[in-house]
C-alpha cells in the first residue's frame, strides 16, 4: 500500500453499526488512513454487517462482489453481527481478507496492518461467551444527529433473535463516561445526540458481568439533561417492561428530551408474545401508550412488529392488527420474519408461507402510512422545532421536527445544523 493509505466504510443495519462504524473511520484516521467515499476507489473497504435479517447477509455478498469488480487488488474486511455469527460462511466468500468477530473490530488497525494480498482469509473471532468488555462508540461528521453508543449486548432470550449470540451479555458504560461524551459532543457542535444500544433500558450492568453501583437508565437519562450545549436527545428504542412511569415523566418535564419514543412490540398477541418469549404483555404496552400520550399528547410513537412469526395464525394476525389500530401511536417498522440459525423459534410450528408473511407485511405498512398521516395531520399549523440535516439531494434537505415528523424544504446553507421554527 501507498504511505497514503485509504478506507472506506458501508454500514448495514441499525443505530448502534453506525456509530460503531464512525468510531472504527476515527481509529483507522489516527493511524494516518484517509477516508474515502465507499464509491470511490481505496486501498481497504470495510463492511460492518448486521445480521438481523436474510437481506442483510445477501447485500453484504452483493457488495463484495462490487468491490470485486472495481478495485480486485483492494482488501475486504467484513466485521459487525454476521462476521460473528457466520465468521466461516463469510470467509468462503471470494475477495474477502479479513474478517472480525464482536471481540476484535476496534483492533482493526493492527489486523489490517498485518494483511497481504494473496494470503489466505484471515478470521479472527472467539466464542461470542467471551466477549465481555464495553467499547464506546460515537458517530461524528457523518450526519447532523449523533448517535451515541451506551449499552451492548442483550441478556435477553426472545425465540427469533440472533443479537445476544451475536453482541454478547448486556453490558454498559459509566453515566460519568457517557456524560463526558456527551459533553465533548457539545463543544463539537453537535446539536441532537441519539441514545444508542441493543437492550438500552437495561443500561447499568457493567463490563464483565460486574454491576456499575445503583446506575440506570433513568439515572443516565437525568444526568445528560443537565448537560449544557446539547440541545435534543432520543432515546433510539426501549423495551416497554424497561420504559418506566419516571422515565415518562422525565421525558414529558424535559426541554432537551425529544416527545419521541420507540418501543417495540413484535406481536399484538399475547399467545405469540409467549412464543416469542417477550417480557410483557400487551395490555402493559397500551399502558405504557397511555401514559406517554396523557403526559405528552404530542408525542411520536414508533413501534416494532414481527408478521408472519411461527405459529401467527390468521386470528393471531388479525389480533395485531387491531390492536395496533386501536392504538395512539405514529409508524410502525414492520418487519417479514426470516428464520435464524440455532434460535428457538425454529422449532415452532406451523411455518407461516412467505407469501403469507408478504402479505401481512403489506397490511401493517399500509396501517403505518395511514397512522402517520394522521399524526402528521393533528399537527398541521403549529409551529415546531426543526433540525435541518446538513446532506444536500437533489438541491433539497431534510429534518425532523421534536416529535419526528419528517420535514423537507429546498436546501439552504445557512440551516444545515440548525434547528428553526418550522410551521406545518
Amino acid at each position: 500500500m501507498d504511505t497514503k493509505r485509504t478506507v472506506a466504510f458501508h454500514t448495514l443495519g441499525c443505530k448502534l453499526n453506525f456509530s460503531e462504524t464512525s468510531t472504527l473511520g476515527r481509529l483507522l484516521e489516527a493511524e494516518g488512513f484517509e477516508k474515502r467515499g465507499f464509491d470511490e476507489l481505496a486501498d481497504v473497504y470495510v463492511i460492518n454487517t448486521c445480521s438481523v435479517t436474510d437481506n442483510a447477509d445477501k447485500e453484504c455478498r452483493h457488495l463484495v462482489r462490487r468491490i470485486q469488480r472495481k478495485a480486485p487488488d483492494s482488501f475486504v474486511v467484513i466485521t459487525g453481527c454476521y462476521a460473528q455469527l457466520k465468521p466461516a460462511e463469510i470467509a468462503s466468500i471470494p475477495g474477502v481478507d479479513l474478517v472480525l468477530g464482536a471481540a476484535e473490530k476496534f483492533n482493526i488497525a493492527r489486523h489490517i496492518s498485518e494483511l497481504a494480498k494473496g494470503d489466505p482469509t484471515k478470521i479472527s473471532s472467539c466464542d461470542i461467551e467471551e466477549v465481555s468488555g464495553f467499547n464506546a462508540s460515537f458517530s461524528q461528521n457523518d450526519r447532523t444527529r449523533t448517535f451515541l453508543k451506551v449499552q451492548d449486548g442483550c441478556d435477553y432470550t426472545c425465540s427469533f433473535c440472533t443479537i445476544p449470540m451475536a453482541r454478547g451479555k448486556s453490558r454498559s458504560d459509566t453515566v460519568d463516561k457517557v456524560v463526558g461524551y456527551a459533553k465533548k459532543l457539545a463543544a463539537d457542535g453537535v446539536k441532537e445526540i441519539v441514545l444508542t444500544g441493543v437492550n438500552l433500558g437495561d443500561f447499568g450492568k457493567g463490563p464483565e458481568g460486574s454491576s456499575h453501583s445503583s446506575e440506570n437508565f433513568f439515572g443516565l437519562v437525568k444526568a445528560l439533561d443537565a448537560v449544557q450545549g446539547i440541545e435534543r436527545y432520543r432515546i433510539s428504542s426501549i423495551e416497554p417492561n424497561l420504559l418506566t412511569n419516571e422515565i415518562i415523566t422525565l421525558v414529558a418535564d424535559s426541554d432537551k428530551f425529544m416527545p419521541h419514543f420507540h418501543i417495540p412490540l413484535q406481536s399484538g398477541s399475547n399467545e405469540i408474545l409467549a412464543l416469542m418469549r417477550r417480557r410483557y404483555k400487551k395490555e402493559l404496552y397500551a399502558d405504557r401508550v397511555k401514559l406517554i400520550k396523557t403526559l405528552i399528547p404530542h408525542c411520536a410513537i414508533g413501534v416494532d412488529v414481527i408478521v408472519g412469526f411461527p405459529g401467527e395464525t390468521d386470528a393471531h394476525f388479525t389480533e395485531t392488527f387491531e390492536f395496533l389500530q386501536s392504538l395512539d401511536i405514529s409508524y410502525l417498522h414492520v418487519f417479514t420474519y426470516s428464520e435464524r440459525d440455532n434460535t428457538k423459534a425454529l422449532e415452532i410450528k406451523p411455518v407461516i408461507p412467505v407469501a403469507v408473511r408478504n402479505e401481512r407485511n403489506k397490511i401493517l405498512r399500509n396501517l403505518s402510512y395511514r397512522k402517520m398521516q394522521y399524526f402528521t395531520k393533528q399537527h398541521s399549523g403549529q409551529s415546531r422545532k426543526v433540525l435541518f440535516e446538513a446532506f444536500e439531494k437533489n438541491g433539497m434537505m431534510e429534518g425532523y421536527t421534536d416529535n419526528y415528523i419528517r420535514m423537507v424544504t429546498p436546501y439552504r446553507k445557512e440551516w444545515a445544523n440548525e434547528i428553526i421554527n418550522w410551521d406545518i
